[in-house]
């Protein structure tokens, strides 16, 4: 499977999140530029007519009131209104206001009605405020200039409410990803619970609380697992009566054809196929029974492949260890060791008479790996998958018509119970490379050997 990066999220809840933050950030923009054409020409005329009546009616009182009362006037002015007058120099010291753009417009509109000769400045003789020039007649070559006080022309600034805006924008995404959680929790519950019912376990009963439709949801996949729960009790009660009921007949059976008087050839074959019998039954009984009824234990890996080991060596079958640790790790004791057999045994029919079958333990990083190596003629890639369906078999030299076709299905549902995979590889040099992998739960201890 590719694994290409990309910037769209693959989960619903930060897909969900991200077409809300997205379409957050569109309206905050489209409202900004509302704003900023709508409402700042509107409001630059406003502050442009306050400023051009200030500049009137300080040119009026300055030019009707008495000249010895104009010191006490500019005075008044100045401590009652905040407004200052001074005469303008040529050697002035000024700084010119910000270029932006609600000062622009502010500036255009005054000077429509002041005159176009009329100067603006931020500071004058490092006296900060809105500083703005006029005559007292247009005719007049003196020039003065007067400042009113920033706070009352130069409004908060968009960006101002730009971060207010920010802040509404961040509780709102807050508030977003709080909706979607509550959509996005009870479906990785139900995920989870998927995937432990793919793996042959029974989910705990999810929540059936909550909106009406993830509560009907819940309550449908509760009623699922529990009818695949009891299909599944089921099936093993069955295939327990069914091998009670044709075990006892083959004992029978089985003792009859060594009582009887045919040759020992003949008496050998039929004894044979009863075993034969007996191993199929009892793979129908395993693969039934899936090991779910027993619980995970602290087992000893190392120590349960050199036993697996010592009974084939006991019993005349060829069987090398190599790389064996003393792991403990958490599993099913029975259903691995019925995992493993089922791979050698596997290993030992196929890969024919005097062929060595090789078992080796392997740690790669998080993960545990049980190998078993043969020298027959393996599997092609495209039939793995397939094999590992219950009663299916490779109609090749691998096969074996007394086969029941359920060994395989019975290691790849054991590895998925412990939470990882069978998978059946070309061995180097010829062969099939069986790979049980499980994931190491925590970090295992390992005992010195």
């Amino acid at each position: 499977m590719s694994t290409k990066w990309s910037v769209w999220p693959r989960t619903l809840l930060w897909q969900t999140f991200l077409v809300v933050a997205l379409v957050m950030v569109l309206a905050l923009t489209a409202w900004y530029q509302i704003f900023r054409h709508l409402q700042q020409g509107p409001r630059a005329n406003d502050l442009a007519q306050m400023v051009v009546s200030v500049v009137n009616l300080t040119r009026t009182a300055l030019i009707n009131a008495e000249p010895r009362r104009r010191r006490e006037l500019l005075i008044d002015l100045a401590a009652l209104e905040g407004i200052r007058i001074y005469p303008a120099e040529q050697q002035d010291e000024i700084e010119p206001l910000p270029d932006s753009r609600p000062l622009i417009l502010l500036t255009e509109a005054i000077r429509r009605s002041l005159g176009e000769q009329t100067r603006f400045a931020a500071s004058w003789e490092g006296l900060e405020g809105f500083w703005v020039s006029f005559k007292l007649d247009p005719q007049d070559r003196d020039e003065y200039w007067v400042m009113l006080p920033a706070d009352r022309v130069v409004r908060p600034r968009a960006v101002d409410w730009l971060g207010w805006a920010a802040v509404a924008l961040g509780l709102s995404l807050l508030a977003a990803y709080l909706i979607v959680s509550r959509i996005n929790q009870p479906l990785r519950g139900i995920a989870g619970a998927a995937r432990a019912v793919g793996r042959g376990e029974t989910p705990p009963p999810l929540s059936e609380r909550g909106a009406s439709d993830i509560a009907d949801v819940a309550r449908a996949f509760n009623q699922m697992a529990g009818d695949l729960a009891r299909l599944d009790a089921d099936r093993r009660l069955i295939l327990a009566g069914v091998s009670h009921d044709l075990r006892t007949p083959l004992a029978r059976l089985r003792l009859g054809v060594e009582m009887s008087p045919a040759d020992d050839e003949e008496r050998e074959a039929m004894v044979t196929d009863i075993e034969e019998m007996d191993r199929i039954i009892g793979q129908f009984v395993d693969f039934g029974r899936d090991g779910q009824s027993e619980s995970d234990v602290d087992l000893d890996i190392g120590a349960l492949l050199e036993e697996i080991h010592a009974d084939y060596l006991r019993r005349g079958l060829a069987l090398s260890l190599e790389g064996v640790s003393h792991f403990t790790i958490k599993a099913r004791p029975l259903a691995l060791r019925r995992a493993i057999t089922n791979l050698i045994d596997n290993a030992h029919r196929y890969a024919g008479h005097g062929q060595d079958v090789d078992l080796a333990l392997r740690r790669d990083g998080g993960h545990l790996r049980i190998e078993v190596l043969d020298r027959g003629p393996g599997i092609p890639a495209d039939e793995v998958e397939r094999l590992k369906r219950p009663f299916t078999r490779l109609e090749s030299a691998r096969t074996d018509a007394r086969g029941s076709g359920l060994g395989l299905a019975i290691v790849d549902r054991i590895a998925r119970g412990h939470g990882g995979e069978l998978r059946l590889l070309q061995r180097d040099g010829g062969g099939l490379r069986a790979v049980l992998e499980m994931p190491l739960k925590g970090i295992p201890h390992e005992k010195p050997a």
